[in-house]
C-alpha cells in the first residue's frame, strides 16, 4: 500500500538530511502509529507520502516513494487525492470554504462525486465526528478543537484509501479525541482503509495502533513492531509505559486497563503513603536588564496578539490606562459574573474566577466550552457583555497595550501569530529588545526548550511543536506577573514537556501567575494547582487539582485511573513515594 525505498529528504541550506536512507512498508488495512522526538522528521515522512514533499514544501527527495503503486515524485498532490486524503498539524491551513458544510463536501466537489452521494456523506460525517449542531456555523467562529474536528471530516468524506494524519487529537479534549480514533478504527477494521498517523500524545493513541514506526532521531534507522515491543525501548512513551517500567511489568501495559489489572501489588506498597509535593521549577536564566526599562512596544505585537485598537482619546495613545476599584493589593487576574456573547452563542455566563500570585491554574472542558474566549477576555481580546474582568487592578479592554502588556503575556494556539523574523536569533533579539532584556536572554530560554536548534533557523523550518516552544520564549523572555497559554503542548513531545514544565514551575515559585487551557490531562495533573472545567460557557467545578481530575473519569491522567481510588497523578509522585518507602521481595 506504501511503500518507501532508500528514500532520503534534504530541505534547502540544511546541514543534514531529515530522512536518510529510509526503508518503510505499511500494509493495507492496518493503523500505524509514527512516533519521535520533535522534528525528527514525522511530519516529512507523512508530507512524502500525500506528495506534498518535495512538490509543495521544496527540497530534495531522493529514492521512491509509491502509494497504492502510485510514484509521488511523478505524481503531484493534486493526482493522488482520490486515494490519500491528509490533515496536518494546522486545521487552518486546511480550509477552502467558509462553513462546516461547505469544507466538508468541498473534497467531494473537486473528485466529481453525485450530489446525492455528497449528501449522504456529509450527513454520516456529522453524525461521526459530532458536528452535526456546527454545520452552517462559520468556520472562523470555532474553537481550535472543532476545526480540527472539521478537517479530518472534510478528508474523511471523500473516503480516501490511505488517510495521513498530523497530530489529529492535539487539539481535541479527550471525549472528542476517543470519537475521533473510534472512527478511525472503524474505517481501518470495517473498509480496510490505511492510517499513517504522527502523534505525541502516545497516551491516547497507541492501544489503537497495529504496529509502531519509532524514527528516533533525524535520519537514523526507523524501528519498526508491534506496539508493545517498541514502547519497552522508545525514548517517547505513555505515562502508563513509564509506571510499568517503574514497577517492571513486561511487557509495559499499552491501556490504563491493562494496568490496572496488574497494579494491586503496586496500590498495596502504596498505601498509606502520600503522593509529595511537585518539584521545584528550573529557574529562567537571570539576566541583566537592558536598555530602558520594563517591555517596549514592540512585545505588543507577540504577546498580546491581534488586539482591538487602543481607545479613542484626544490623546491618543498618551491616554492613561482606565483602573478597575480594587482593595489594596489586588489579584493578578479576577472575574466577576463574566458574560461574553457572540452573535448567536452565549460562550461565557457568570464566569467567577480568582487567580492569586504564584498560582498554576489550569481551564479544562470539551471543545467549544469557552476557555479560549476567557484567555481573550483576560488579555482584552474579548470585550465582556457582563460582568468585569480585572488583571493587575486594570479593565483589560479599556487599557491601551502599551501599559496592559506589563501585567500580561498571551501564548496564542498558532505559534506563527508573534512570528515574523527570518531566523530563530532575530526573532529572539527582537523579542530581548521588546521586552527590555538583556542581549541572549531569549536565547537561552530557547536552548532551555529547544536545545540543539541552531540560531540562524528560519521558524516555518521548525516543526509545529518547536515553533510553539520558540513562540514560549518569546513570551515568557518579558516575564509578565500573569501568563496566559493556549494549548501549550499542542506538538510538544515528552522531553520538550517535562522542560516546559520545569520552566514554568520556575516562574510560579517566583510568583508568576500562570493560567492555561489544555485537553493535556497530563500536563494538568504535573503542574496545575487548581482545575477549573467549563462546560457550555459555565464554570462547573473549581477546586486543588487532585480532588476534581481524580473525580472525572474524562480529565483524570492515566495514572490516577490506574491507582483509584489513591490520589496519585504522575509517575514520578509514585517513584518518589517508592524510593523512601521499603522495597517488597516482589512486585509483580
Amino acid at each position: 500500500m506504501i511503500r518507501f525505498d532508500d528514500v532520503t529528504v534534504t530541505y534547502r541550506d540544511a546541514g543534514a538530511p531529515t530522512l536518510e536512507r529510509l526503508d518503510l512498508t505499511v500494509p493495507e488495512g492496518e493503523l500505524v502509529l509514527l512516533a519521535g522526538p520533535s522534528g525528527v522528521g514525522k511530519s516529512t515522512l507523512l508530507g512524502a507520502v500525500s506528495g506534498l514533499v518535495p512538490h509543495f514544501t521544496g527540497g530534495t527527495l531522493r529514492g521512491r516513494v509509491t502509494v497504492c503503486g502510485r510514484d509521488t515524485r511523478t505524481h503531484k498532490p493534486r493526482e493522488l487525492a482520490d486515494v490519500v486524503g491528509t490533515v496536518g498539524q494546522d486545521p487552518l491551513a486546511h480550509f477552502v470554504t467558509d462553513t462546516v458544510e461547505d469544507e466538508l463536501a468541498y473534497g467531494m466537489e473537486s473528485l466529481g462525486l453525485a450530489p446525492g452521494v455528497m449528501r449522504r456523506r456529509v450527513e454520516e460525517t456529522l453524525d461521526l465526528l459530532g458536528l452535526a449542531e456546527l454545520r452552517e456555523r462559520p468556520i472562523a467562529t470555532l474553537s481550535g478543537g472543532q476545526q480540527q474536528r472539521v478537517a479530518i471530516g472534510s478528508v474523511l468524506t471523500t473516503h480516501p484509501r490511505v488517510l495521513v494524519l498530523d497530530e489529529p487529537t492535539s487539539a481535541l479534549d479527550p471525549g472528542a479525541a476517543e470519537d475521533v480514533l473510534s472512527v478511525l478504527q472503524r474505517l481501518v477494521h470495517d473498509l480496510g482503509t490505511t492510517v499513517l498517523m504522527a502523534e505525541h500524545r502516545l497516551e491516547r493513541v497507541v492501544q489503537y495502533a497495529d504496529r509502531v514506526v519509532l524514527l528516533p532521531g533525524p535520519g537514523e534507522a526507523p524501528v519498526v513492531g508491534a506496539p508493545a515491543e517498541v514502547m519497552a525501548v522508545s525514548p517517547v512513551h505513555p505515562p502508563v509505559v513509564a509506571l510499568g517500567r517503574l514497577a517492571g511489568w513486561a511487557p509495559p501495559p499499552l491501556s490504563v486497563r491493562d494496568a490496572r489489572r496488574l497494579a494491586p501489588p503496586l496500590r498495596e506498597r502504596l498505601a498509606g503513603l502520600t503522593p509529595p509535593s511537585a518539584p521545584a521549577g528550573r529557574a529562567l536564566p537571570a539576566h541583566p536588564p537592558g536598555p530602558g526599562s520594563g517591555p517596549r512596544p514592540g512585545l505588543l505585537r507577540r504577546a498580546v496578539t491581534r488586539l482591538r485598537p487602543p481607545p479613542s482619546s484626544p490623546a491618543g495613545a498618551g491616554r492613561e490606562a482606565e483602573r478597575t476599584p480594587e482593595a489594596p493589593g489586588p489579584a493578578p487576574a479576577r472575574v466577576r459574573g463574566l458574560g461574553v456573547r457572540r452573535g448567536r452563542v452565549e460562550a461565557l455566563r457568570r464566569v467567577e474566577l480568582t487567580v492569586g500570585a504564584g498560582e498554576t491554574v489550569a481551564l479544562m472542558g470539551r471543545n467549544g466550552a469557552g476557555k479560549s474566549t476567557l484567555l481573550g477576555a483576560l488579555v482584552g481580546m474579548v470585550e465582556p457583555t457582563a460582568g468585569s474582568v480585572s488583571v493587575g487592578g486594570h479593565t483589560p479592554h479599556r487599557t491601551h497595550p502599551r501599559e496592559l502588556i506589563r501585567h500580561v503575556g498571551l501564548v496564542p494556539q498558532e505559534p506563527r501569530d508573534l512570528l515574523y523574523a527570518d531566523t530563530v536569533a532575530a526573532e529572539c533579539a527582537a523579542a530581548d529588545a521588546d521586552a527590555g532584556a538583556g542581549p541572549g536572554t531569549c536565547l537561552a530560554l530557547v536552548a532551555t526548550l529547544l536545545p540543539g536548534v541552531p540560531d540562524a533557523t528560519h521558524p516555518r523550518d521548525l516543526s509545529e511543536g518547536q515553533r510553539l516552544a520558540l513562540a514560549l520564549a518569546i513570551v515568557l523572555t518579558a516575564r509578565p506577573p500573569l501568563i496566559l497559554l493556549d494549548e501549550p503542548t499542542r506538538g510538544l513531545d515528552y522531553a520538550a514537556k517535562a522542560r516546559l514544565v520545569g520552566v514554568l514551575r520556575g516562574l510560579a515559585a517566583e510568583g508568576h501567575s500562570i493560567v492555561l487551557a489544555t485537553h493535556d490531562v497530563e500536563l494538568a495533573a504535573e503542574l496545575a494547582h487548581r482545575v477549573v472545567i467549563l462546560a457550555d460557557g459555565d464554570v462547573v467545578a473549581d477546586g486543588p487539582t487532585a480532588e476534581v481530575v481524580v473525580s472525572s473519569p474524562a480529565f483524570a491522567p492515566q495514572i490516577a485511573k490506574v491507582l483509584a481510588p489513591q490520589k496519585w497523578l504522575t509517575v514520578p509522585q509514585v517513584a518518589a513515594a517508592l524510593a523512601s518507602a521499603p522495597a517488597p521481595e516482589d512486585d509483580r
